[in-house]
């Protein structure tokens, strides 16, 4: 029998497979999340004074104002060398960071959102080519060196002696954080049964999440970032350890023609799942059909593709540009940053029940709600340009920038939601892992970016929410030229989207005749030659784009 033919028999969500869901789907993202914001609080500035004793001696400073003096402040900064600013300038000792340590203030305030943006190139490069290189070598086998290069980077990280060392060891701990979670995600999905494959997504997502609110309690326990590293890397190293004893993806096995090595992954499977008296035996199929290949080039060379590709990578961008920005600029929001990071967390949960429930209705489907949440979202940040920028009384104590950030950050969660299961459905089976892999590139770009954006600021204050708002709502707009795939089976071949396409078409023709009222016969039938023609257009058409 084939590999599918034995997931019944071993179980597709056994007990085995529900512990690899807690240790591959739960545990590891907690990790995995905690790295991913790691600079929210390693690269937060800590309170500090200026000693203006010697520097402005002969001025009175009850008659400047702050911004004059942040003026005068950042002046100084440029033209002062590094034993002047460690003199004069003193940060409190309420915890520590990277900016604290090596004064990353002023000027020099960029390099905290660089070693985030390194991180996430580094997140860029780990997708690629992990991927290929589990593919070659397997699954557990590149899981588990990327885990453990992980762990030893991000250690190192810990206990970087300057900044280009941490700067470069964020950009490596990237590489191998990005490219490890990806194949664990493949690893699970390979020892479950495919019906579970949407589950176990849901999960990690969810752990993300909490994941991120974790991160905020254990800074808020830790105020030194060093130690908070180490800590953080601990708990990594008890789900590597615990992932030792995780099989092989028994379908990559059998994808590579090592049938008895299979056998033993998935008769393991059913030992821990309680079935011991389960027996098969695998083969290959006897005639492998032949299958259209597609290529990345396929995605520009049909104008349908095309239109689905642009505007889903700019969807992707956006989401992780805004999920990201909104994330890390948590510790700008006033009051506590660990309090602001854990319910940028926290607010997340909901909208994994929320988007599932919405996108499965006739009345909103996957169109409507990913682009009522993109709206949504859009439209909460542009508010924040009208709230008065000091604290404020009354309804404005309510509706403040943390209360619209966080509502932010949960229509984002649920619109990334979406886009994972929209994508695959718009693009057809010889083309969806390269379609969902240009659209996952884009993504990284928006998190490259995403770390500069709260840093404008320091230009105007609300310059940031502009920017998530406008790109929000743009979005939004572009998510109504794609098609709805509610209930729409799915597309296999580039020949099968091109049919459907006209399909689309001579059933809205039937529904305008309808309307007109009852035709003779004569118009009956020519309409029925006409229709014919329309589709014989279509398969011709595509024979010749092909």
């Amino acid at each position: 029998m084939e590999v599918e033919e034995a997931f019944p028999l071993v179980g597709q969500m056994g007990p085995f497979q529900v512990w690899l869901c807690v240790l591959l789907a739960a545990l590891l993202q907690l990790y995995v999340a905690s790295e991913a914001i790691f600079i929210a609080l390693v690269g937060a500035t800590p309170p500090y004074h200026w000693d203006l004793e010697r520097i402005s001696a002969n001025r009175s400073h009850g008659n400047q104002s702050v911004s004059e003096e942040e003026r005068v402040f950042g002046k100084w900064l440029l033209t002062a060398n590094g034993s002047e600013v460690h003199k004069h300038v003193h940060f409190s000792s309420s915890f520590t960071s990277i900016a604290s340590e090596w004064f990353l203030i002023g000027s020099t305030s960029y390099k905290i959102s660089a070693a985030s943006s390194f991180f996430f190139s580094g997140v860029f490069v780990g997708v690629i080519t992990f991927g290929q290189l589990s593919d070659r070598f397997g699954r557990k086998k590149v899981y588990l060196i990327g885990f453990a290069l992980d762990i030893l980077f991000a250690l190192a990280n810990g206990f970087s002696p300057s900044y280009l060392f941490f700067a470069v060891s964020r950009f490596l701990v990237g590489v191998m954080n990005g490219g490890m979670s990806l194949v664990a995600f493949v690893l699970l999905n390979e020892c479950v049964g495919t019906a579970y494959w949407a589950l176990a997504g849901s999960i990690g997502g969810l752990f993300f999440a909490v994941g991120i609110a974790q991160y905020a309690l254990l800074g808020y326990l830790i105020r030194s970032w060093r130690m908070l590293a180490v800590v953080v890397n601990l708990e990594g190293t008890v789900v590597f350890l615990l992932s030792l004893f995780v099989p092989e993806s028994p379908r990559w096995l059998y994808s590579q023609g090592r049938l008895s090595e299979a056998e033993d992954a998935l008769f393991l499977i059913a030992k821990r799942n309680r079935k011991p008296k389960c027996t098969f035996f695998l083969a290959l199929p006897s005639e492998r059909t032949h299958k259209e290949a597609g290529s990345i080039l396929d995605l520009f060379r049909y104008k349908i593709l095309l239109g689905r590709t642009l505007v889903m990578m700019f969807i992707w961008f956006v989401c992780s540009l805004v999920y990201y920005g909104l994330t890390l600029n948590a510790g700008d929001l006033g009051g506590s940053v660990y309090a602001n990071l854990a319910l940028s967390g926290l607010i997340e949960i909901p909208a994994y029940p929320l988007c599932i429930y919405l996108i499965n209705q006739k009345w909103f489907g996957r169109k409507r709600t990913l682009a009522a949440f993109l709206s949504l979202g859009g439209l909460a940040s542009l508010i924040v340009m009208f709230l008065p920028e000091k604290k404020a009384t009354g309804v404005f104590a309510v509706i403040n920038s943390r209360s619209l950030s966080l509502l932010g950050k949960l229509t984002i969660s649920s619109a990334f939601n979406i886009v994972y299961i929209y994508t695959s459905e718009l693009y057809p089976t010889v083309i969806r892992n390269v379609g969902m892999g240009a659209c996952s590139m884009f993504s990284r770009v928006g998190g490259i970016i995403a770390p500069f954006v709260p840093s404008l600021r320091s230009v105007q204050w609300s310059l940031p929410y502009v920017v998530f708002g406008v790109a929000g709502l743009l979005s939004a707009l572009l998510s109504l030229l794609l098609p709805e795939t509610l209930n729409s089976p799915l597309l296999e071949t580039i020949s099968d989207l091109q049919v459907c396409s006209y399909r689309r078409l001579g059933t809205e023709a039937v529904a305008l005749q309808t309307l007109e009222g009852p035709q003779s016969d004569e118009d009956s039938s020519a309409g029925s030659e006409s229709e014919d023609e329309e589709f014989y257009d279509a398969d011709e058409e595509t024979q010749m784009i092909t």
